[in-house]
């Protein structure tokens, strides 16, 4: 997945938003989280499936078959820098509706819930 040049812009979310958007408990939504397991085993946010960037060749040819193309799809990391190329490669599978999460899980951390650790 490292470095393809894409040039497809990106949809973004706030973290105040997803804050939102899981309160209202929108089950519409899929929520994919790319960081690795020791960072999920620090900090992470419910509802969300771990599809950790440095295993793509263990998932990346079942995404389309565990993930709904359709379905909006909100992608979270550590800063929002890994889960901008997750949406990239995502929206080059075809899938219509893909936004990173502004800031990562350490945004989330600051300024919605202080209880999920910072690292």
């Amino acid at each position: 997945m490292t470095g393809k040049s894409f040039s497809q812009p990106i949809a973004q979310i706030s973290v105040e938003e997803l804050a939102q958007r899981l309160s209202a408990e929108d089950s519409s939504i899929q929520l994919v989280d790319v960081r690795e397991p020791q960072e999920l085993a620090i900090a992470s946010i419910d509802g969300f499936v771990n599809f950790p960037l440095s295993e793509f060749a263990e998932w990346g040819d079942q995404v389309p078959t565990l993930l709904n193309p359709h379905a909006e799809t909100l992608v979270l990391c550590h800063h929002g820098i890994r889960s901008a190329q997750m949406c990239q490669w995502l929206l080059a599978q075809g899938f219509t509706n893909v936004k990173n999460i502004v800031g990562g899980i350490d945004a989330y951390s600051m300024l919605v819930d202080s209880s999920i650790p910072q690292y």
